[in-house]
């Protein structure tokens, strides 16, 4: 691939998310097995992470990936149950995690940049919403996905919001109510993945869809990403009205102009990147 390569580095003490960025692709690498746990310290690397790769401007797309056979676990539980002795019970504490995951997957929907799932192993939880919170997923065969949460008397409701906003509401009652792990194929049908690849061409796969939208303007998918959760939440006619106006400031971009004239003029376009 063309491009400079950037050796895996820790951007923060402990190397809990491992960054390797390949041209236009970053990789952020949880690296914290075997559960590659949603600890305040891991989402705090990751948000630290994906900052830094949202201010990379030769960074287009971003993918999330894992080390071990464990996408995700989820928070922490060892982590939460140690705050039961503080003197609130651990409510300040309880309340700073879930209140720091919100803003990590908050970050990655309003993040300018497209971000990639690459699952290879099991996502639970949290780590289920991780997924669900990324623009596009990519898992291998043997992946499973779950949010167990009533199975422990703790109901996945903020692993919820991420997973109702993907997949139909009673495919994502199901999954909250019984707590069961559904397979890769299950998780496809469900709208929680996008593709199911054998391990052996997961890195391929996931580089191919990463390079395609690379290749595009990177103003025009910024525009696009925005407006897409941007509209998903506005009734019709608040959705037809936003996007038009969209429409129009993106046809006044200088890469609209030159997008739509090489094509006219059946040739490649150059990209500007700019409004």
């Amino acid at each position: 691939m063309a491009g400079t390569v950037t050796e895996l580095r820790q951007p923060e003490p402990e190397g809990l998310v491992l960054t390797r960025t390949e041209g236009a692709i970053a990789r952020l690498t949880l690296n914290n097995p075997p559960a590659n746990a949603l600890s305040i310290a891991m989402m705090e690397t990751l948000l630290s992470a994906l900052a830094e790769a949202g201010s990379d401007p030769a960074v287009r797309v971003i993918v999330i990936r894992s080390e071990g056979r464990v996408f995700s676990a989820g928070h922490d539980l060892k982590e939460l149950t140690a705050h039961r002795a503080d003197g609130d019970r651990g409510a300040a504490f309880f309340r700073r995690t879930f209140d720091l995951c919100a803003e990590l997957m908050t970050a990655i929907v309003r993040h300018p940049k497209p971000v990639i799932a690459e699952i290879d192993g099991l996502a639970t939880a949290a780590g289920c919403q991780l997924v669900a919170s990324c623009d596009l997923a990519i898992c291998t065969d043997s992946s499973g996905f779950c949010t167990p949460g009533v199975n422990i008397g703790l109901f996945c409701s903020t692993p919820m919001v991420a997973l109702s906003r993907n997949v139909h509401r009673k495919q994502a009652m199901e999954m909250l109510l019984t707590g069961e792990t559904i397979d890769a194929s299950t998780a496809r049908e469900f709208g929680l993945v996008n593709r199911i690849v054998p391990r052996e061409y997961l890195d391929q796969v996931v580089t191919k869809y990463a390079q395609t939208i690379a290749d595009k303007s990177s103003l025009v998918v910024r525009t696009g990403k925005e407006a897409f959760y941007r509209q998903a939440e506005m009734d019709l006619d608040g959705a037809y009205a936003y996007t038009a106006e969209v429409m129009v400031e993106n046809m006044l971009a200088r890469d609209a102009e030159e997008g739509i004239t090489a094509f006219l003029q059946k040739r490649k376009a150059q990209w500007t990147n700019e409004q």
